[in-house]
């Protein structure tokens, strides 16, 4: 972790502190601080980029700190990217998608970067290009991908891409499917009951389905105190799960006769093995459970875009060298975020982000033919257990053994105490996270 890592994200960044980090050279030539006009040399090396979230703007902005002179394209599929950090509060009303909307026209203009809308179909690694869906081939002296995640439905008797589309959506990428979701959620009738299923490890963002089996619970105890949920898992442990369920047990009775949220761990049959659409009905590991609203969050591997350019291994996730992000599969190509196999870290957007600033200062050495150094990576998480009740998470990493692990005791999860302003400070903590976070990425 860098230097201009370790800032706070309440505190300001300036020139000096890129010039401590990047070096004055670097900066001067950036646009960092107002839009830059700057020509590329015909000889300039050329990193291309496919995918413009997280992962991939990043990236591409840190890139430019640390190299004025490089030539950086993007290629996205989408004109805009709907985050899925804070997505569940779509769910429940207390965001918009087009709060969590954004585009690549400030990475584009004031970090000089060229920003092509299309799909990427195919690469050649002898020959370093990529072609793209409406027939451009882009040449590179170094590729970074940042795919995203794809779903494994077929470990599910029953569900299907097009059921999540229409009466079942997963709304685990942000979208048409999260809106989908929140109207099913309003319309879970007067002591109705909503199963929420989440995936077996790993998987994008850990905490996510106990936000939102939160959020449900929260919502019906305002609107609907007689329904309920039922968390069916096929884990028997899951991410913050200490300070989480002391959460359900203070604002939504867990584990009395009146709770509002039930979970049901793998030891004790949670898995969900099939999905009776016609009967609104799920068959897990320990029987049949009937539900008005079924939410399955399918099992994931690697983007559709890893598997199809050959970038993922028999465990359906990208291999990479950790301490540079590179492909244990192909050379000169980089894979950031949620399709790396990254260990210890977890599939979170603040990881894609550290592992994207650590990728850009190991493509910047190499292009200069330097050796990159040692990666220190971390990862914060703040989540809600209610709209006014903060958890988090948050960790160092080094490589260590050959592995991504957290650094001696730096990792740490939201004390349990008996202070009533702490998790209430922890949910300001979390918006103001929130806040910062995206504007690290695409501003």
């Amino acid at each position: 972790m860098s230097q201009l890592e370790n800032k706070t994200f309440d505190q300001k960044i300036t020139r000096r502190d890129l010039i401590k980090v990047f070096g004055a050279t670097a900066v001067a030539g950036t646009g960092i601080f107002g839009a830059s006009s700057k020509a590329f040399a015909k000889n300039a090396q050329h990193v291309v980029v496919l995918g413009g979230g997280v992962g991939g703007s990043t990236f591409a902005k840190y890139l430019r700190f640390a190299d004025p002179d490089v030539k950086i394209t993007i290629i996205e599929q989408y004109p805009e990217y709907i985050t899925c950090l804070r997505s569940n509060d779509v769910i429940v009303g207390m965001h918009t998608l087009d709060e969590l909307t954004f585009n690549l026209d400030t990475i584009k203009s004031k970090y000089n970067v060229n920003v092509v809308i299309d799909k990427v179909i195919g690469a050649d690694y002898d020959k370093k290009t990529v072609r793209t869906e409406k027939g451009e081939t882009f040449s590179y002296d170094k590729l970074v991908v940042s795919p995203g995640i794809d779903f494994k439905f077929e470990d599910y008797e029953g569900y299907d891409a097009e059921m999540a589309e229409g009466k079942f959506p997963h709304a685990y990428k942000a979208g048409p499917q999260t809106l989908e979701l929140r109207r099913q959620l309003l319309a879970v009738p007067k002591g109705g009951t909503a199963i929420i299923a989440p995936p077996q490890n790993p998987f994008r963002c850990p905490p996510g389905p106990y936000e939102r089996a939160s959020f449900f619970a929260e919502h019906f105890k305002k609107h609907n105190p007689t329904a309920k949920l039922i968390v069916l898992d096929p884990k028997d442990r899951f991410t913050k799960d200490g300070p989480f369920k002391k959460a359900w047990e203070r604002l939504y009775g867990y584990k009395t006769d009146n709770a509002l949220i039930e979970w049901v761990s793998g030891s004790d049959g949670g898995r969900v093995v099939r999905l009776d659409a016609k009967n609104m009905m799920v068959e897990t590991d320990g029987g049949d459970y009937k539900a008005d609203l079924i939410n399955i969050i399918p099992n994931q591997r690697a983007g559709v875009l890893a598997q199809k350019i050959g970038l993922t291994n028999d465990s359906g996730w990208c291999p990479i060298e950790r301490n540079t992000m590179e492909s244990s599969l192909h050379k000169d190509v980089y894979v950031l975020g949620d399709s790396s196999i990254a260990d210890a870290m977890p599939k979170s957007g603040y990881s894609a982000n550290s592992q994207a600033k650590v990728c850009a200062r190991a493509v910047a050495d190499t292009l200069k033919g330097e050796q990159p150094g040692t990666a220190i990576y971390s990862n914060v998480c703040y989540s809600l257990a209610g709209e006014n009740y903060g958890v988090s998470i948050a960790a160092i990493y080094e490589v260590r053994d050959g592995l991504i692990q957290p650094k001696g005791e730096s990792a740490g999860v939201s004390p349990i105490t008996d202070k009533v302003t702490q998790p209430i400070l922890e949910a300001v903590y979390q918006k103001n996270w929130q806040r910062e976070f995206v504007k690290d990425v695409f501003s």
